[in-house]
């Protein structure tokens, strides 16, 4: 008991501070976990990042879910999983609801937080093109994903563009892929392991199936999230492009609705996923913000407890490696082409707009200022843009 509530109360601290997105998280984990409070060693603690990145999902929200799981089992990554997430979802989901009650989708600050996004999104995109595309073959790769997303806008383009992307780098990319041979391990048995890739891949092809014959609003909700949380990989910038398919296009909700609700992700601490609780809030209340929360986030957890007890054997797979390089370059085309629609082709609408961006972008990226500064100014400048 004494275990699970320090594990609360430091996920929680870590919940409320950590602004920055999952670059930045990783590094706040690293400084409490590893260095502070010694929880797991240096190369326990790169082990465990490098499987995240390898899986699908958020990858800094699986890493405290895993050293959650070395400090205190299961109980102990779930219990790691809530204090980090659970300041960002209230926020979220009270933003939502006072956004729907005031009816302020159409306000000034709005399409100031739909600035801010452009921001976000251009800094992410050279960030990760940066070390995910450093050679010709793995620009090719994400030019051809641009291409194709922008081209074929269905629910399943992504989906194809990651598994073309896998098939490339499994043949191309493996002399590329490093050696790695280091022991690795957390207390979860192979058999919990199976059982958890079991039901995420179970899940994953049920519920479609469920939401055709049922027809219930909340089971095609759950099936969305589920699907993009499952789906997912680069990060919660990349779930965008994703979630703007599943409910924009089928009216769930506005464009307008959509991009101030990311906007505003960008104010708060903890990971970008919980994004999915502002639009669970818009479309069902706060209900809805629970039920968006728990699906998105579900594959994480089925993901990162089925991977663990496998993981020796996995990243010791040349070929493997090799194929996760060509879904990485896949990545920065498909949040290229989520870029340009539909941040850009909604939002920066004028040169006064375009002008207003690149200043955020040099607040966060040249000028270095935490994310909410950049956020709050966004949405005065949008109040200000409104008057001229």
């Amino acid at each position: 008991m004494k275990t699970s509530l320090e594990i609360f109360l430091i996920s929680l601290r870590l919940g409320i501070s950590s602004f920055g997105g999952p670059i930045a998280h990783l590094g706040y984990f690293h400084e409490e976990y590893v260095r502070r409070r010694k929880w797991i060693d240096e190369r326990t603690y790169a082990d465990l990042v490098a499987l995240c990145q390898f899986l699908p999902g958020p990858a800094s929200s699986q890493v405290g879910i895993g050293i959650g799981v070395a400090r205190g089992g299961s109980l102990g990554g779930f219990i790691a999983f809530l204090g980090f997430t659970m300041p960002s979802v209230i926020a979220l989901i009270l933003f939502a609801l006072l956004l729907k009650e005031l009816d302020m989708a159409d306000a000034g600050w709005i399409h100031g937080l739909k600035l801010v996004a452009v921001a976000v999104v251009a800094h992410a995109i050279i960030g990760m093109a940066s070390k995910l595309t450093p050679d010709i073959s793995r620009k090719t790769l994400a030019l051809f994903a641009v291409i194709i997303t922008l081209i074929w806008q269905t629910a399943f383009t992504q989906v194809g563009i990651i598994i073309v992307a896998a098939v490339i780098g499994l043949f191309l990319f493996n002399k590329k892929a490093e050696e790695d041979t280091e022991h690795f391990g957390l207390p979860l048995s192979k058999r919990f392991g199976t059982i958890c890739i079991t039901l995420f891949f179970g899940l994953l092809a049920l519920l479609p199936f469920l939401r055709e014959i049922t027809g219930a609003h909340w089971i095609a909700m759950f099936d969305s999230f589920y699907r993009s949380g499952a789906l997912v990989f680069g990060g919660g910038h990349v779930v965008l492009p994703l979630l703007e398919r599943e409910f924009v296009p089928t009216g769930w909700l506005s464009e307008q609705e959509f991009l101030a609700g990311y906007g505003a992700a960008q104010a708060v601490p903890g990971p970008l996923f919980t994004f999915a609780a502002y639009l669970g809030a818009v479309i069902n209340g706060w209900k809805g913000g629970l039920l968006a929360t728990v699906a998105i986030f579900l594959p994480a957890f089925l993901l990162i407890f089925g991977a663990l007890p496998f993981w020796d054997s996995l990243r010791k797979n040349r070929k493997m490696k090799g194929a996760l390089l060509g879904v990485n370059a896949a990545v920065v085309g498909i949040l290229i082409a989520a870029f340009y629609q539909p941040i850009w082709t909604s939002s920066v609408t004028s040169s006064i707009d375009f002008a207003f961006a690149a200043v955020l972008f040099s607040m966060l990226v040249y000028y270095k200022l935490p994310p909410w500064v950049v956020v709050i100014t966004g949405a005065l400048g949008g109040i200000l843009l409104g008057y001229m």
